[in-house]
């Protein structure tokens, strides 16, 4: 592995140098199969690639399954093109192939702390769909159901489930998500081959890498996962339509007296923001624990932004409590105004402290636990806490998200009409 990372860093080095050229280089637009050099082996995703109106300025998107995820305008510079993603600290930076103009060689690069990055090799080629394999109609094995899965398994049998799998199969092509107590892992996508799976997603900051082989006589699955730079996990799944996660419910709750939360946090524009305040009195408040670093809190923002715009002449107030990866304003307040941009946030977004779930925990006493982020509190009209929905289970989960959005509505509308 550290090879790799060395020789990444190498990469990125010789890239940086050589991005003086006084005329840019041009990139085809189009879909793009792209692909990181990971521990686990390739990591194939999808990326399209528009030209703008600007010059040496390009839409890019990572592409995984049904989800199209903008990253940041992209700009080509000398003979390299630099696709940033600055919610994650992370960016693509590739050299574009002056022949061909349809091929890049770079890295994925992350920083982990002020002029410290991480990195992956980075490909990318014009034209190509596939993910794994080439499509086809045919695959000798079908994966489509419910997968009572356990990660972290080094037994090789499903004693206890920490995740549930949903998986839907058209021909060897796969595309799916794992359920966890905390949230989903968004959009994988993949391929059956002969009698092994194989399961990726990269959005910029989520980077993952699934294997496993089928045994069809106890319908299971065996694998690993790779996550990130160097993240390994092992994970075993057997077919069961009847598989459940514990009650999100139950996982997040108030300490015994405790009947609403008493916070008082700053937003970037200089302002606190407190559940007493004037504006929450007498209304329904959803109170949303969140971090712009986190891709599933984006899923639950897209979700909560446009809903707040529909439904807050009813009486409904958001608030967001941001937990992120400096308690510093200077630093994260920025992050903050970028996910208000990008989502076009109207409710107040405050910084709440870091996202180390123990301190995290301290900065909301009244609770037992900060579980996950995301985590819905949702505040009745005298300020009592009422309801605690630990993690969300995004767009990539199908019927589970439908569900979600249900109950979401079913509760709101009990609570306003108390």
């Amino acid at each position: 592995m550290k090879k790799l990372f060395l020789a990444a860093s190498a990469l990125f080095i010789t890239l940086t140098g050589c991005a003086g050229q006084s005329k840019p280089a041009t990139l085809q637009s189009g879909t793009y199969r792209a692909t990181l050099k990971t521990r686990g082996g390739i990591l194939p995703f999808g990326l399209l690639v528009q030209k703008t109106s600007q010059a040496d300025t390009y839409t890019v998107m990572a592409v995984n399954g049904n989800e199209k995820l903008p990253m940041d305008a992209a700009t080509v510079k000398g003979d390299s093109i630099y696709i940033p993603m600055s919610l994650f600290d992370s960016e693509l930076v590739a050299k574009i192939d002056e022949n061909t103009s349809g091929t890049l060689r770079g890295v994925w690069r992350r920083r982990q702390a002020t002029k410290q990055y991480q990195s992956l090799p980075f490909e990318a080629r014009l034209g190509d769909t596939y993910r794994f394999v080439p499509d086809s109609k045919q695959a000798a094995t079908s994966l489509t159901g419910k997968w009572a899965t356990e990660f972290g398994n080094k037994s090789g049998k499903v004693d206890t489930v920490n995740a549930v799998g949903i998986f839907d199969q058209k021909g060897n092509r796969v595309a799916g998500t794992f359920l966890t107590p905390t949230g989903d892992y968004r959009y994988l996508d993949g391929n059956v081959v002969g009698d092994s799976l194989f399961l990726s997603c990269f959005d910029g900051s989520h980077v993952f890498l699934f294997k496993a082989k089928y045994n069809s006589a106890d319908q299971s699955l065996r694998g690993g996962m790779w996550a990130g730079i160097a993240g390994y996990d092992s994970w075993v799944a057997r077919l069961d339509p009847k598989a459940e996660l514990p009650d999100p419910a139950k996982l997040t709750y108030l300490k015994p007296g405790a009947k609403t939360l008493n916070f008082s946090f700053p937003t970037p524009d200089g302002k606190t923001v407190s559940l007493s305040d004037p504006q929450f009195k007498g209304k329904v408040t959803v109170i949303q624990i969140m971090g712009s670093w986190c891709p599933n809190c984006m899923d639950e923002t897209n979700f909560l932004s446009p809903w707040y715009k529909r439904n807050k002449k009813r009486g409904v107030e958001i608030i967001g409590l941001s937990f992120e990866r400096s308690a510093d304003m200077a630093v994260s307040g920025p992050k903050i105004e970028r996910m208000k941009s990008r989502f076009a946030i109207d409710y107040p977004v405050a910084l709440a402290g870091t996202n180390n779930k123990t301190e995290a925990a301290k900065s909301l006493p009244e609770l037992n636990a900060v579980v996950a982020f995301p985590t819905t509190i949702f505040v009745d009209k005298k300020g009592q806490v009422r309801h605690i929905h630990t993690g969300f289970s995004g767009p990539g989960t199908g019927k589970y998200y439908d569900q979600y959005v249900d109950e979401f509505n079913r509760l709101i509308d009990k609570l306003l009409t108390e």
